[in-house]
């Protein structure tokens, strides 16, 4: 399903906004684990559900750009999002099992995130250009990093459900609701606050002012009640008065079958 192995083929046919064919695939291969926090996804499954994948592939291949540029906000936010996370799964089967994590798919000059191995907009593309290119600096939202995933345990969970236009804002909303509520990722520690590093990487976005998030510690304000069941601790967040230390990143494949 790379590159390498030919060009994904073309789809007739209006296209479905409702992502219903990608839905069902998440549906079937990815799992919440108990918690409700955290998903796997069973690669085993979809290179099993080859074909219907392919087809799934093929027609986010198919849209012509002019097409996008007529779309929403919305529709183009929710196209790149599903594109980026269905490539992904497509960029791991590209070796799974013989792989322990996504960055195997790299090498010492060239990232995984790198590497062009699938079409899209009537170019060859690599998972990069849609994150970096194009949801961050295009549509400024600094919850997209709760829905693009990167195919690692440290990243916030792929739900087992399509992005869609019209429940997209509500589906973000519950992507950091999860994601500040994994006390694996995101905690209150002796009075200290440890969180991913994705608030590292990605401070600047947070910080922009949009969802009114001014400052970093406006989003840890604003998810106090995930962070800590502690009263006193859910203050000194709100007050924005706790020290912040990023953790380890976790970048093992979210394998259910490891």
């Amino acid at each position: 399903m790379t590159g390498s192995e030919g060009t994904f083929g073309q789809v007739s046919g209006a296209f479905d906004h409702q992502y219903s064919a990608w839905d069902t695939l998440l549906r079937k291969h990815v799992k919440w684990l108990p918690d409700n926090k955290q998903s796997r996804v069973n690669y085993k499954g979809f290179a099993a559900d080859k074909t219907e994948f392919k087809k799934v592939l093929d027609t986010f291949t198919a849209v012509p750009k002019a097409d996008f540029d007529k779309w929403t906000r919305e529709q183009q936010m929710v196209f790149l999002t599903n594109a980026y996370n269905a490539f992904t799964i497509a960029h791991v089967l590209s070796r799974y099992p013989d792989l322990k994590s996504i960055k195997d798919l790299g090498s010492l000059i060239q990232s995984a995130w790198k590497k062009k191995f699938f079409t899209l907009l009537g170019e060859e593309r690599h998972l990069d250009w849609i994150e970096h290119e194009q949801l961050r600096p295009r549509f400024s939202e600094p919850r997209i990093h709760v829905a693009v995933n990167c195919a690692s345990i440290g990243c916030p969970a792929l739900p087992p459900e399509a992005f869609t236009p019209a429940r997209f804002d509500a589906q973000l909303e519950e992507g950091m609701v999860r994601f500040l509520g994994d006390r694996t990722r995101n905690r209150m520690t002796d009075g200290k606050l440890e969180v991913s590093q994705i608030f590292k990487w990605f401070r600047e976005d947070f910080e922009k002012g949009n969802k009114g998030f001014l400052k970093l510690e406006d989003v840890f304000a604003k998810y106090a009640e995930q962070l800590t069941g502690v009263g006193a601790e859910r203050d000194k967040l709100k007050a924005k008065s706790v020290s912040i230390r990023h953790l380890d990143y976790d970048w093992s494949l979210n394998d259910m079958g490891r």
